[in-house]
């Protein structure tokens, strides 16, 4: 199954049309690895003042697979801890392969980077709330992620990491 979507690259007004040429298709999406622990399970649940510190990691990569197809690679890592004791940890990679034709490189890492993950990330919710649900716990319902945000972020970092790192004249 493939959907063909329109997206528009960076620096492209909402009202603009995406250039000539310019093809997004969503060829797979698959969960790539699950791991649920619950090392303190039954005894945690004997603890009537159980309420966790929940701490969460989400990371993303991507590779080139062929000319044109790209895989994408979502990783979030759940834990919820009690003092010293942990309820559960989960880790869980999300990943799609993805078509992506018509962007010039820097349009292509934007896509890549902010796109793709925000199309994984529902399915990483589901994931994680029907994993943990069926560990005993209550479900956790993880917070939408601006990867927009993120990404702007990363590159803001990079931008002044690389004037701190440049030369004096």
């Amino acid at each position: 199954m493939t959907d063909q979507v329109e997206v528009k690259p960076e620096g492209m007004a909402n009202n603009a049309q995406a250039p000539e040429g310019v093809q997004i298709q969503i060829q797979r999406i698959y969960t790539k690895d699950i791991s649920f622990e619950a090392p303190n399970v039954p005894e945690i649940f004997q603890d009537q003042e159980f309420k966790p510190e929940i701490k969460m990691e989400l990371n993303s990569r991507s590779r080139k697979l062929a000319d044109d197809v790209y895989e994408v690679v979502l990783s979030v890592t759940l834990t919820a801890a009690h003092g010293d004791k942990t309820g559960f940890l989960v880790e869980v990679q999300q990943a799609g392969i993805f078509g992506i034709k018509g962007l010039n490189d820097a349009q292509l890492h934007h896509l890549v980077s902010t796109y793709c993950p925000e199309t994984l990330f529902p399915y990483v919710r589901e994931t994680v709330s029907s994993l943990v649900n069926k560990g005993g716990f209550p479900p956790i319902y993880l917070a939408p992620v601006s990867f927009e945000a993120l990404f702007r972020a990363q590159m803001q970092q990079a931008q002044q990491q690389a004037e701190n790192n440049a030369p004096a004249e």
